[in-house]
């Protein structure tokens, strides 16, 4: 079985569910351009946890992480399957460094994208945890492990987001910020140049690295997203738009 691509995508609001727009569309087109897999393992930015964890549920729930939004949000459900037969397989290939959550569910992180990737509900999904606490390296690694799903017929996705600074999202920019642009063209400079050292050091050498990111946990998806990728994959942007100004939604591929 030929390799599956592994894929990083910047999520958006809760609100993406509801009305994905454009980011919906390259969503949508991308999940018909990958086809089915057998499974698919995601790791999303919203369950931070001190080691790895899996879902090990058979009916994961769709959970509903967020508050203030319109009711029609909260009535929406992914009902996919779970797959614990992958969240064991996971855990073996992470020689036992990560367990497994038997009762968590999907948060939104995982159910918004795969919504419109993969509308039917009908593939299975295992989700996973991010370790803020072990930064960027330590996320490189946990993919690196994983990378052999990919072989079984097993999608990776990083769910997270290129820039993320809620508090300047709240203020309602209208016209996209400099500095967005600016550390996301930065981060594909040197995913092009497959540069992890970099990478991994962005706190120190992006421009804007810590208005772009005030906290680790929505970029942490792409560095393990770069490590189920293989050190030779060649990051194709799927999609590259700025929501509130200063949310950029930058998606990838890694082939």
């Amino acid at each position: 079985m030929a390799s599956l691509p592994s894929v990083f995508i910047s999520h958006g609001s809760p609100m993406h569910a509801l009305d994905p727009g454009a980011a919906g569309k390259a969503w949508a087109e991308l999940g018909r351009r990958l086809g089915k897999p057998r499974a698919i393992l995601i790791a999303s930015a919203h369950w931070e946890t001190n080691v790895p964890m899996l879902t090990g549920n058979p009916k994961p729930e769709t959970i509903h992480d967020f508050s203030g939004f319109p009711e029609p949000l909260y009535k929406l459900r992914y009902p996919a399957p779970g797959a614990p037969d992958v969240a064991q397989r996971a855990q073996a290939l992470l020689k036992d460094a990560a367990a497994i959550d038997d009762r968590r569910g999907l948060d939104h992180g995982a159910w918004a994208p795969l919504l419109y990737m993969y509308p039917k509900a009908d593939i299975p999904v295992v989700q996973l945890s991010v370790q803020p606490a072990l930064g960027t390296r330590h996320h490189v690694e946990v993919g690196r492990s994983l990378k052999k799903l990919s072989e079984e017929g097993v999608l990776i996705i990083g769910s997270g987001h290129m820039t993320h600074n809620l508090r300047d999202w709240a203020r309602g920019a209208g016209k996209p910020e400099p500095y967005a642009r600016e550390f996301s063209d930065w981060v594909r400079e040197k995913m092009e140049k497959r540069d992890l050292e970099a990478l991994a050091d962005y706190r120190s050498l992006a421009p804007h690295a810590a208005r772009a990111h005030p906290t680790d946990e929505h970029f942490l998806p792409l560095f393990f997203a770069l490590g189920a990728s293989g050190d030779q994959a060649n990051p194709e942007r799927i999609y590259d738009g700025i929501e509130g100004g200063v949310l950029a939604m930058d998606s990838y591929v890694f082939h």
